[in-house]
């Protein structure tokens, strides 16, 4: 009974002298508190660029041949034949027929309003035929080119008889038709047999344009000749020139009331190429660049810190501030320029 008391009092022992150990050691380890450890937070940074610069803008716009003028046939009679859509309309050529004769082209802007068959008559209808028979190979000497003489009538009378007019000599309203210029046939409006008193058909120009509608304020900033760029629907892009800009102002003629401003046209022809070949018309739009600076310094307009006092300023890394002047914002990026602002400096992006 002694001998177990004992072993129970040296067990004890050995235990509480264990347990002396740990506390002594849990009192080492916790010693005074580490300072706390300072983390500089990481700075995301740019550089200061030179480069070009160009901002932009997309408006919309349509592909197509342009507006579309009205051909009346003047004469009596009725149509005999008449031209398909896609027709070329070119000097000289016959572009239909009354009573089975040929009504012809020619180029101008004075329709023929009376019969040119005697000498003496003088007029701006006598100087465009003239010139129009010189250019198809009929030409004739006169001492007034406004004037009518007998040269002028023996070259219509050649002229007439190659294309099969009977009698030949004499030019009368009705047998030919004036334009301003070549073009296409975009719509026949008149049916065969009908009289030869009203509008035939109707043209349009040979090349393809793009039309813009434009507020007069938007149509102020074009310039004739600028280049742009015509998106079409697939995305594909096509150089173009601006080739005129309208002298009319019309108002939307389709609502009545409506609150959208009077409008412009302008006038793109872009370069031909295979992207138009299949589009006769199409919605596209008109890529115009608004402005356009070369070789200068810019950053991400994230870079900018924009100051209680007004203005802007650039950031160092280390937290100086040098003030900058800004110009043109395009792309996410802007112009800056001011003392200390060279290419390659770097600076803070909050972006």
């Amino acid at each position: 009974m002694r001998r177990r008391t004992s072993l129970l009092a040296v067990a004890l022992a050995m235990a509480g002298a264990g347990a002396g150990t740990g506390a002594a050691v849990a009192t080492l380890r916790t010693g005074p508190p580490a300072p706390p450890q300072v983390i500089t937070p990481s700075v995301a940074t740019t550089t200061v660029q030179r480069g070009n610069l160009s901002d932009s803008r997309l408006v919309p716009a349509t592909l197509g041949f342009g507006a579309a003028r009205e051909v009346r046939a003047t004469g009596s009679g009725v149509l005999t034949r008449l031209p398909k859509p896609g027709a070329a309309v070119r000097r000289g050529a016959e572009l239909f027929r009354v009573n089975d004769q040929p009504v012809v082209v020619l180029y101008g802007d004075t329709p023929v309003f009376r019969a040119i068959d005697r000498v003496g008559l003088t007029g701006n209808d006598v100087l465009q035929l003239r010139r129009n028979l010189r250019a198809l190979g009929y030409p004739s000497r006169a001492g007034r080119a406004d004037t009518v003489d007998q040269p002028m009538l023996d070259a219509v009378k050649k002229w007439q008889q190659r294309l099969g007019v009977t009698p030949p000599g004499t030019l009368r309203p009705g047998q030919v038709v004036v334009v301003p210029g070549p073009a296409r046939v975009s719509e026949v409006i008149a049916d065969l047999g009908a009289p030869a008193d009203g509008v035939v058909l109707r043209t349009t120009a040979k090349t393809k344009v793009v039309t813009i509608p434009m507020t007069a304020g938007d149509a102020r900033t074009v310039r004739l000749g600028a280049k742009v760029a015509v998106v079409l629907p697939d995305g594909r892009e096509v150089p173009g020139k601006v080739s005129a800009v309208s002298r009319s102002i019309v108002a939307d003629a389709g609502s009545p009331g409506s609150a959208e401003p009077p409008k412009r046209t302008v006038t793109v022809k872009p370069s031909a190429g295979k992207s138009l070949a299949a589009l006769d018309a199409a919605p596209v739009q008109v890529r115009f660049t608004t402005a356009a600076r070369r070789n200068v310094l810019m950053v991400p307009v994230t870079a900018l810190v924009a100051l209680r006092e007004g203005g802007y300023a650039l950031q160092h890394p280390g937290g100086g501030l040098v003030a900058a002047t800004t110009g043109v914002f395009a792309g996410g990026m802007v112009e800056v320029s001011g003392a200390g602002i060279t290419a390659g400096l770097t600076v803070v992006d909050a972006g």
